[in-house]
């Protein structure tokens, strides 16, 4: 990864309180994956920003280098990777994404 993605990648997630990291967009998702992490974060009813992985190859590639994690998406909240749509999930039907979110004053 290049110094420019690493900054870009820096800047974006510290840039926003949630933001996901996907394929396509919330409102058209590109694989199901994608589709089930924005499906979470409405459920939690909590705003956050996308990124579209699709559009930029070098952030697709340098994301996965960013938070050491192989697999689209990802899901920052303040600045910190939480992980992808399976730990989503698991952390959502604990209640622990929730906690998390409210923890933050975001939910």
């Amino acid at each position: 990864m290049t110094d420019a993605s690493h900054a870009r990648i820096s800047e974006i997630v510290n840039g926003n309180d949630v933001v996901l990291f996907m394929k396509g967009t919330p409102l058209f998702p590109q694989c199901g994956f994608s589709s089930k992490a924005c499906a979470i974060l409405d459920h939690c009813n909590v705003e956050f920003a996308s990124f579209d992985v699709l559009q930029d190859p070098e952030i697709r590639q340098g994301i996965k280098s960013f938070s050491d994690w192989p697999t689209i998406p990802q899901l920052y909240v303040k600045g910190e990777f939480i992980g992808g749509s399976d730990i989503m999930m698991e952390m959502f039907e604990a209640g622990e994404l929730q906690d998390l979110l409210a923890e933050k004053g975001l939910a």
